[in-house]
């Protein structure tokens, strides 16, 4: 069964929480896609998974890099899984239909709380997976930026 996490930012940016995330996804092993809701922050988020940590290395790429299938962190904004993502990070917006969403073991919904229109986008997202009784998760941060599970 897919497990869905809903990460909700009120503190920090998704510039400030994708890349630690991602990191520990990487950790695992597992191929990972990031599916960005708007075509034109591709490469804006192609640039901070390469630079936003000096001792850090995330090997990703695009479609724009070609090896799309060899990839092991692989940025769109469609539903394509070339490089057989186990892990799914929805950011700026991006949604899945249900049947894309389980084909991945686990999806990091993360969604900025400072947006009503992010919000509702969320919730939507929540009531339709709920309804389809998907393991269901969602993290806030805290006054320090810590994720506390509500």
């Amino acid at each position: 069964m897919t497990r869905v996490d809903f990460y909700h930012l009120q503190t920090q940016t998704l510039d400030n929480v994708l890349p630690k995330l991602v990191e520990r996804a990487y950790d695992t092993g597992k191929k990972i896609k990031i599916k960005i809701g708007k075509e034109e922050n591709i490469e804006k988020l192609n640039s901070l998974l390469w630079t936003y940590q000096e001792q850090s290395f995330l090997p990703h790429g695009s479609k724009k890099d070609g090896f799309s299938e060899m990839q092991p962190i692989f940025l769109s904004s469609d539903e394509e899984n070339p490089n057989k993502s186990e892990i799914l990070f929805l950011t700026d917006g991006a949604i899945c239909e249900l049947e894309e969403g389980t084909a991945y073991d686990r999806i990091l919904n993360i969604f900025d709380g400072n947006s009503p229109e992010a919000l509702e986008t969320a919730r939507n997202f929540w009531k339709l997976l709920k309804s389809h009784n998907l393991e269901l998760f969602y993290w806030q941060q805290d006054s320090n930026g810590k994720w506390v599970q509500k």
